[in-house]
């Protein structure tokens, strides 16, 4: 899916689901300690997320314990991805503003996000040559090791 397609106008929809076994919608409710076990990000990574903006505001229970929804589990599944691009903390932070101020970012959202893919596009090409320059040794070695076999036997 390229940075223009959209699967619905009017949600932004994320990476997909985190792995794991989820609750149905309504009755997803998560621990602090669920949805760190379901996305392999520690407890204080989460919180650190919600202090900092990264987060939508999280419900509470009646003991003041934090509660997690299946959307809030999608934006933790995104927010994986769009660190694995190497977007700065700063950048998801702008993004995750933009979500929630409403339709009227789109645009904004759409050059951040395409910027994104640029440079995600020039990381890869970069490791690409990489890539080529290890089998080009790789080969070498292998031959190397072939001649050097072949002299011995």
């Amino acid at each position: 899916m390229t940075v223009t397609e959209t699967t619905d106008t009017r949600t932004d929809t994320c990476a997909g689901p985190p792995q794991g076994e989820r609750r149905p919608d309504g009755k997803d409710k998560y621990t602090i300690s669920e949805v760190a076990a379901l996305t392999g990000l520690t407890a204080h990574t989460l919180r650190w997320y919600e202090r900092i903006g990264l987060m939508p505001h999280i419900d509470r229970s009646h003991t003041g314990q934090r509660r997690y929804t299946n959307r809030d589990l999608d934006w933790l599944a995104l927010v994986g991805k769009l660190r694995l691009t190497g977007m700065p903390v700063a950048d998801m932070v702008r993004y995750a503003e933009l979500v929630r101020a409403g339709d009227h970012t789109y645009a904004e959202r759409f050059e951040l996000l395409k910027a994104t893919r640029e440079d995600v596009l020039a990381r890869i090409a970069e490791l690409q040559g990489t890539l080529a320059v290890l089998d080009r040794k790789i080969s070498f070695y292998a031959d190397a090791g072939r001649a050097l076999a072949s002299e011995r036997a």
